[in-house]
């Protein structure tokens, strides 16, 4: 079965466009955004709203990114021993509002998991959900506030996010 691109690049900036106004709009003035990329695609993805954000209103505090390492969180870690990866937040999550960033979203596990590992950091003072892809299958009481694409599949599909930052190729999103 052929892979089926369904954003391309230009897709994808638009999307991400969207969110990020989505956020601007939902989100009072006063109040610093912090975003916290899951590893791995939901790093650069982070970024990339953080500076949409910045961009769209120069004016309005912008934290720094965060990079959040969910390994010892997940609920299948005994199927796999997986590599730590670094969680990296440069500020204090206590208080603030976090939009945490990921790149697919599906059964919920993962934002479960990172939603775990963010209090063992500090008590958020709000936590939004962040998604390039949404593609439905919940098995968890969990869905994005902010969702570039919404993408109907079925449990034999799977969804592959390809970035420049993380693949070294021109960003896109397959179904398989």
């Amino acid at each position: 079965m052929k892979n089926q691109i369904v954003l391309d690049s230009k897709s994808i900036e638009r999307a991400l466009n969207r969110v990020a106004h989505e956020i601007l709009e939902s989100v009072p003035d006063h109040f610093p955004l912090g975003f916290v990329g899951i590893h791995t695609r939901g790093i650069p993805l982070a970024y990339r709203l953080q500076s949409l954000c910045a961009k769209f209103e120069p004016g309005r505090p912008v934290l720094p990114v965060g990079k959040l390492d969910i390994t010892f969180h997940r609920d299948d870690l005994s199927k796999s021993l997986p590599l730590p990866k670094e969680t990296e937040i440069p500020f204090d999550i206590s208080d603030q509002m976090i939009i945490l960033v990921d790149d697919v979203l599906f059964t919920g596990r993962t934002i479960s998991a990172a939603l775990n590992a963010l209090v063992d950091l500090g008590r958020p003072k709000t936590t939004r959900l962040a998604v390039l892809v949404d593609r439905g299958h919940r098995e968890l009481p969990i869905r994005a506030d902010y969702v570039g694409k919404n993408l109907p599949t079925s449990l034999d599909q799977s969804v592959k996010v390809k970035l420049l930052e993380t693949d070294g190729t021109e960003d896109e999103v397959q179904l398989l």
